[in-house]
Order: C-alpha cells, then sequence, then structure tokens
C-alpha cells in the first residue's frame, strides 16, 4: 500500500521489505535516542521505533492521538524522518509533518498546533552519522529516563511488527513564520547592534539571519548556509574550534557580540566585543541578575555544571530570588523549571529554558538570543566586556569529555563518587584545599574549603563522562583539579581520551 501527499511530496510504502530490524539498546537515552546510521540502527530499526513511540503516545493519550514531526539539515534525516513516521502511522497516530525545523520550532508547534506529542528528528551537536528523536507528550517538556525506559521495553517486543497504515498523514506549511513571529514577540532591542552570528552550517543557519535582521541588528553572517556536510567545524557552542572563529571575526568586524547556535538550534554560545568567550553559565547569571529588577522574587534553575557565582550574588539576593541547582540535560532542567515555576533555566552548555511569561518553558537558542540583544540593549554605553567586569572573576575549564563507553560509563561514575566520598571522609587535600560538600544529583559535584568545585557525571547522550572546574584562585588550582580527577579516572582503566582539554 502507498500514500502520497502532494504538499510534501511524499510517498509513503507500506509494501517495502528491509533486512530485519537492527536496533542498538544503547541508542536509548536518558531523555532521547542517538544512534549511529544505519549501523547501530537501520530503516527496519527506525519503523519499529515509530511504532514503539506512537503505542507509548497512545496508551498515555489514547488511539488516533496526533503528533507534530520536524527534522534537522542532515542527509539522511528527512530519510529518517520518513521510516519513523510509517511507524507512528502503524501505530495508528495523526503524524503532523512541519518539515525542516531546528528543536525549538517543533516545541513550538506542539502549542501552536495543540498536537497530543511531539517527535524532532535531530542528533543536534553530535558529529555527522549520528541520528536521534527527541520526543515529549506534555507541552514544552521532553520525555525522561522512564518514558524512554517504556518505550524501549515496547520496541524490544515488537521487532517483527509489520508495518501499515493505519493512521494519517498531513503536511503542515508555513510554521516557520508563526515561530519566527513568537520569538519577536515580547522582544524590543534598539537598531543597529552589530551582530556576528555563526551556525557552523547547521539548521539554525535557516532561522537565525533573518530573525537578527528582523529585530533591526546589523548582522555578519558566518557559515549560515545550510550544509550537512559540516565543511568548517561542527555546530557546537561549546566547541574551542567554532568559538575561536566566531571571536576573530567579532574583532575582524569591530562586532558588539558573536552568538554562535548549535547544529538543532536549541542552545546558544556568546563572545564579548572582544573576542572572548563568555561561558553560558555566567551569561545565564548576567540575564538573571538583569531580569530580577523587573520580576522580584523569582526562581532561577541552574544545572550541576553552572559557576557556583550564583549564589553568591548580591543583585539576586536583593531582588528577593532564589537559585535551585538541578541535573544536566535539556529534559531533566525543563522538568524542573515547571515544576518550581521557575521564571528561567540556565544551562552551562547552553540551554536556556525561558518561561511564562517571557516564554513557553523550553529551550530555545533563538529566543535566548533575543533576550541577550534586549539585554545588551538596555544599556548600549555599555560594552559587554565591560558588562561582564561585574561578575567575579573565576578560573573555569571548558567542558571536558573523556571517551567511555556507553557500557561502562555509570559505573565508571559510581566508583569515582566513592572514591571521592573516601577522600572528604580522610580530610584529604585537593591542590592545597579539603573538601567540604558533595553534590549527587547528577554525578558527583565536590567543593572545596574555598568554594572552588570539580564535576564528573556521565554523558547522556556520548559514550563519554563530562568533567567541568571552576577555581576561585587561579588557572593553576583548575589544573590540580583536574590532576586530582584524572588520577581518579586512569586507576578505572576504563577511560580513553579527551576531546576538549584545558588550552583554550
Amino acid at each position: 500500500m502507498k500514500i502520497f501527499d502532494s504538499q510534501s511530496g511524499l510517498s509513503f510504502d507500506f509494501n517495502e521489505k528491509h533486512e530485519a530490524a537492527n536496533i542498538s539498546p544503547f541508542g536509548f537515552r536518558e531523555y532521547d535516542a542517538r544512534w549511529l546510521y544505519p549501523d547501530q540502527i537501520n530503516k527496519k530499526g527506525l519503523e519499529v521505533f515509530g511504532y514503539g513511540l506512537g503505542q507509548y503516545i497512545s496508551d498515555v493519550k489514547g488511539s488516533g492521538s496526533s503528533i507534530v514531526v520536524g527534522h534537522d539539515y542532515r542527509s539522511y534525516s528527512e530519510e529518517v524522518k520518513y521510516h519513523v513516521v510509517k511507524g507512528l502511522l502503524s501505530s495508528g497516530l495523526k503524524a503532523m509533518d512541519i518539515g525542516l525545523s531546528v528543536s525549538p520550532m517543533v516545541y513550538f508547534s506542539q502549542h501552536h498546533l495543540n498536537a497530543d506529542s511531539l517527535a524532532m528528528i535531530t542528533a543536534s551537536h553530535n558529529e555527522n552519522g549520528w541520528t536521534g528523536i527527541k520526543c515529549g507528550i506534555e507541552k514544552s517538556l521532553t520525555f525522561g529516563p522512564e518514558e524512554v525506559k517504556s518505550i524501549k521495553k515496547i520496541v524490544d517486543n515488537n521487532h517483527n511488527t509489520k508495518i501499515e497504515n493505519n493512521g494519517v498523514y498531513q503536511f503542515i506549511p508555513g510554521v516557520k513564520d508563526e515561530y519566527i513571529d513568537y520569538l519577536l514577540s515580547n522582544i524590543k532591542i534598539k537598531k543597529g547592534i552589530k551582530v556576528v552570528v555563526a551556525c557552523g552550517n547547521g539548521t539554525a543557519g535557516a532561522f537565525a539571519p533573518e530573525l537578527l535582521k528582523r529585530l533591526g541588528c546589523d548582522v555578519i553572517e558566518l557559515h549560515c548556509d545550510l550544509d550537512f556536510k559540516f565543511p568548517n567545524y561542527n555546530p557546537n557552542p561549546e566547541d574551542l574550534v567554532m568559538l575561536k572563529d566566531l571571536s576573530e571575526n567579532v574583532v575582524k568586524y569591530n562586532a558588539d557580540v558573536g552568538l554562535a547556535f548549535d547544529g538543532d538550534g536549541d542552545r546558544l554560545g556568546v563572545v564579548d566585543d572582544k573576542g572572548e568567550e563568555i561561558f553560558s553559565d555566567k551569561i545565564g547569571l548576567l540575564l538573571s541578575e538583569f531580569l530580577s529588577y523587573d520580576f522580584p522574587e523569582s526562581k532561577f534553575v541552574i544545572d550541576v555544571k553552572s559557576t557556583g557565582l550564583y549564589f553568591e550574588s548580591s543583585i539576586l539576593k536583593k531582588n528577593n530570588c532564589t537559585v535551585d541547582m538541578w541535573k544536566t540535560g535539556h529534559s531533566h532542567m525543563k522538568r524542573r523549571v515547571k515544576e518550581i515555576g521557575a521564571l528561567c533555566g540556565f544551562e552551562k552548555s547552553g540551554h536556556f529554558f525561558i518561561n511564562d511569561p517571557l516564554g513557553l518553558g523550553f529551550d530555545d537558542g533563538l529566543k535566548s538570543a533575543c533576550l541577550m540583544l534586549q539585554y545588551l540593549s538596555n544599556d548600549l554605553t555599555t560594552k559587554l566586556s565591560n558588562k561582564k567586569l561585574e561578575i567575579k572573576k573565576t578560573f573555569q575549564s571548558p567542558t571536558m569529555a573523556p571517551y567511555c563507553e556507553d557500557s561502562e560509563k555509570y559505573q565508571v561514575v559510581d566508583s569515582i563518587i566513592k572514591k571521592i566520598i573516601e577522600s572528604k571522609e580522610k580530610s584529604e587535600q585537593v591542590g592545597n584545599q579539603t573538601i567540604k560538600k558533595i553534590i549527587t544529583i547528577n554525578g558527583i559535584r565536590f567543593e572545596l574549603s574555598n568554594g572552588s568545585w570539580g564535576l564528573v557525571r556521565a554523558s547522556s547522550n556520548k559514550p563519554s563522562l563530562v568533567i567541568v572546574i571552576e577555581s576561585y584562585e587561579s588557572n593553576n588550582e583548575v589544573e590540580l583539579i583536574f590532576n586530582y580527577i584524572n588520577e581518579l579516572l586512569d586507576q578505572t582503566g576504563k577511560v580513553g581520551e579527551y576531546d576538549q582539554t584545558l588550552t583554550g
């Protein structure tokens, strides 16, 4: 059986013959799914995953429920979407396809189209070869570990299911325009801010330049043409290569600010007018302090990778604002923001969650850029490089990611937690300090007696660990904390090379 949609040009063939489903179990991660395609999941596997997702949605929302679906610009993303949608249709859902999208556009569309659920085909900033699916039911939220486990269970029991059309497919054009109108709502900035916008040839290139121009910015585009080969670098605003390129161009064009977006547009990176990166957790601190004047007594959520300076902010204290530390990960953070009614959430990776009345609560790099420009516009006489001086200087490492097998990374982190707890109990020194506090809501964050800290956790979406360090004293102390962590990791014998180092 075939069905054809004239608007999208897609023809779904339900008589296709495939090899047996191949679905790596390690693709089911904490809050989404990620595989190397087609090595770890094949076409039949994608259809079975779509079927399993659809069955789960039907169990929760009822048969015939609707799902909005979008995809990023990778060369194979439309093919991946095609097979996932076939599975969704086989489960009896109504699939509402909005075409090329950034992830936040799909989140927005669930509100805009009043859909029961969502699925975004993207591997975000992962290297080419990866694919993935971000899914959700409750508006503005994406699945957490329990939902992912439930879907995996359905998929595991249906590898041989027959894929046939039991649903409805509809292509919906024009959502991009509605989404950009949403981004522009409640945002007023002064004209002429010069912005270098870097998209790394990712999907945000189809959105960010247009948005910033409509805001009245003087826009210099840097690798904003869509190219799924990522010929310059991976679109990751935490990556030092992308940031170095952005920094050089901010200086070259004498721009006011540089903005970097990841591959699916839900994260933001910032470079100041001198070409110096400001880590996203400190951008979040600037924005939270800025917002606290108009929204006193607000709550803000930060992740365990973020600077401890939030808790020392005299401005947040003066405006009676509170700060809540929570698990890293866009799904965890979105839920926490909603759960405690926070105004915003800020994650060091650049996921910013802008909640009512400023936004809809989900992570959106483009909405975050609008808020950042509004912050700059509030006082154009002071450069961003001077504004950041209002924040106490600390010494931060980049986010480091040593390789560790998916099958071993959580056990490795558990062993590191035990060793660090032992260090605290024995009053052992890290550098010249003892460990005064341990936080284990997500891996382990250990704080030293002078306030400096280190973090070790398992990556939620790649076979690696995550290490972040902040010193209140010096780069030398950052290295001492790193050496302490690295020695513990070496002792496990299960950790490989780092994809970023302390340099830069």
